[in-house]
């Protein structure tokens, strides 16, 4: 049967033909568009979508003591972690939420501890980086991981992830010196480069902040392919990280230790330096704290029991406390008074009290000690023959030597934060109060008392550069540092602030009476005589606090062995009764372990 169009219908099927043709070009036309033209742009924009960088931080450097013991280092950090594309039954994210956690329960009834994130934490992740592992236990011990490992087979998408962890192995031990390390806070223009943004630690406070450049590694990365809605393909590692530098102190550990168990549970600090170089052997500050507790996120409890203690653990005081030095300063006020022409066989009465207009000034205890030259009076801490040594030399010949030793300013230490302490002027009174430098004014400060504010370590300093004959060095806390990839430490050479240029006459007077105070029976530090080694020192009283509460700082610095000396010591505590009598003891005893560690007790 044949089939016959009429006019109108040929048209129609033209006009069909054209059509079509015209369709089929034009999609020809676009594919070649899209496949040629602009096919790098969307092969370039594809694999944008399905690969993901991700931030591995660096480990952090280490940090070591003079002996190369370890006192900040880092340890494996076991986590439990749920792979989410393993889990997914379909592509909704809520019931992937769900399944995540029914699966976070049926492991926490394994191992036997609740899991440490929520439901909340599962969603944003899901949200934001369903790529990574879901991490829902930290720091887990070898138990708990030797429980999930029998139960591996029925806990598909389960995992063990481990990171580094910063730890201190000798606890509490150099905590303020040390610091503690917390999480870093991202950088905008690395959040840009990464998908993923897994922060570095970073130092808080002490040499884990002043050194943090050093000590942070560089950062690597890795790439992880992702399907089109977001779960983890496969990952190809793309830049290994690089292990920060590493430091080395002049700490001591053994003195360091010795330090902090002299001071037991009172509040005080202990330095000991090296009069040689500078080196700082330990400074110890009473009561302290464990940084291992910032080492995870501290709890609110035990943040609350650190801020709200009321001896203020986390307070360096050898490095910030600020205290009237009492009679540790006369050896100073000594050396000032000689330098503006006070002879050195200058002899004063003390008939136990100094009157200076309508005001007395008792001598300690108000007891008499008639006839006194210099090296009794340093030896007994004579207060009436610093008062009139005072007025002698006058107060500018004081503040001159005070600022010369460095006093009154910061002692350029490696760590942030250092009080500067408060050295007292003419200018500072009038500015301060209104009001003119008076002798009553001059009287308190050669005494160590009034205004005048020092720190142990500059108390330290100034007994080094006395035991090395007028060589005051900057504090050299950290001897060496180590570069990212270097094999040798370069040292830090001690550094030389000033020479003092005291004529040997004037150091034979005052460096005798401080042997006198310790190794003397008349001495006001004998208790911290130690048998077998000669010693010098001096001891202090100043009151705090108060009015009339009875409240002093017991001080006592000491140098030794008299002859060639090694340790330069300051010793501050609270609520003493005096230095000599609160803190000689503790100096023995320090001595003591120094002495016996190194054989020449």
């Amino acid at each position: 049967m044949s089939l016959h169009l009429t006019t109108s219908e040929h048209t129609r099927l033209r006009r069909l033909k054209i059509v079509i043709l015209s369709a089929l070009g034009i999609l020809v036309i676009a594919l070649w568009h899209i496949q040629v033209r602009q096919g790098e742009h969307y092969a370039n924009n594809l694999e944008q979508q399905s690969m993901r960088r991700v931030r591995i931080p660096g480990v952090r450097g280490k940090i070591y003591d003079r002996q190369g013991v370890c006192l900040a280092d880092n340890a494996p950090n076991y986590g439990i972690a749920l792979y989410l594309e393993e889990l997914r039954l379909t592509g909704n994210r809520r019931n992937t939420a769900i399944d995540t956690w029914k699966a976070i329960q049926q492991i926490a009834a394994i191992i036997g501890h609740p899991p440490q994130i929520d439901q909340h934490r599962i969603a944003d992740h899901l949200y934001s980086r369903k790529a990574l592992p879901l991490v829902a236990w930290r720091r887990v011990d070898e138990q708990t991981l030797a429980r999930l490992a029998e139960a591996g087979a029925r806990l598909p998408g389960v995992d063990i992830v481990v990171d580094a962890d910063r730890v201190y192995p000798q606890g509490p031990t150099l905590a303020h010196l040390l610091g503690y390390v917390g999480k870093a806070e991202i950088q905008s223009e690395e959040d840009e480069l990464y998908h993923y943004y897994l922060p570095d630690l970073t130092g808080k406070t002490g040499l884990e902040k002043r050194f943090d450049e050093l000590l942070t590694g560089r950062a690597g990365g890795r790439l992880v392919q992702v399907d089109v809605i977001g779960f983890k393909h496969d990952e190809t590692t793309m830049r290994e990280p690089v292990p920060g530098g590493d430091l080395k102190l002049a700490i001591d550990l053994r003195i360091q230790r010795a330090a902090e168990q002299v001071m037991g549970d009172t509040v005080g600090a202990v330095v000991v330096v090296d009069p040689r170089n500078g080196d700082v052997l330990a400074m110890a500050s009473t009561p302290d704290f464990d940084p291992n507790l910032f080492c995870s996120k501290i709890t609110q409890a035990n943040w609350s029991s650190l801020l709200n203690d009321p001896r203020k653990p986390l307070f360096n005081r050898a490095l910030n406390g600020l205290y009237a030095p009492g009679s540790v300063f006369k050896p100073l006020v000594a050396f000032a008074a000689l330098e503006q022409g006070v002879g050195t066989d200058l002899t004063l009465e003390c008939p136990g009290y100094f009157e200076l207009g309508n005001q007395r000034f008792s001598c300690y205890m108000g007891e008499a000690h008639g006839r006194v030259n210099f090296r009794r009076a340093i030896r007994i801490s004579c207060n009436v023959f610093f008062y009139q040594l005072g007025l002698k030399c006058g107060y500018d010949g004081i503040y001159n030597m005070a600022l010369a030793t460095g006093f009154g300013q910061k002692t350029g230490i490696s760590l942030d934060g250092e009080s500067a302490g408060l050295l007292p002027g003419k200018a500072w009174k009038r500015q301060t109060f209104g009001e003119a430098w008076r002798d009553g004014d001059t009287c308190n400060i050669a005494i160590g008392q009034g205004a005048l504010q020092v720190t142990p370590l500059q108390m330290a300093m100034l007994t080094a550069t006395i035991a090395n004959d007028g060589c005051l060095y900057q504090p050299r806390l950290v001897m060496a540092e180590r570069e990212e990839n270097a094999a040798e430490f370069q040292e830090i050479p001690p550094v030389v602030v000033r020479r003092m240029h005291w004529p040997a006459d004037y150091l034979a007077l005052v460096k005798n009476g401080m042997r006198d105070v310790v190794q003397d029976a008349e001495g006001t530090g004998r208790l911290a005589r130690l048998e077998g080694v000669t010693m010098a020192g001096k001891t202090g009283t100043a009151e705090y606090g108060r009015k009339g509460a009875g409240q002093k700082h017991g001080w006592m610095i000491l140098f030794a062995p008299f002859e060639h000396p090694r340790y330069a010591v300051a010793i501050v505590m609270d609520d003493a009764v005096s230095g000599g009598i609160s803190v000689g003891p503790r100096m023995r005893q320090l001595m003591m372990e120094i002495f016996a560690g190194e054989g020449n007790g």
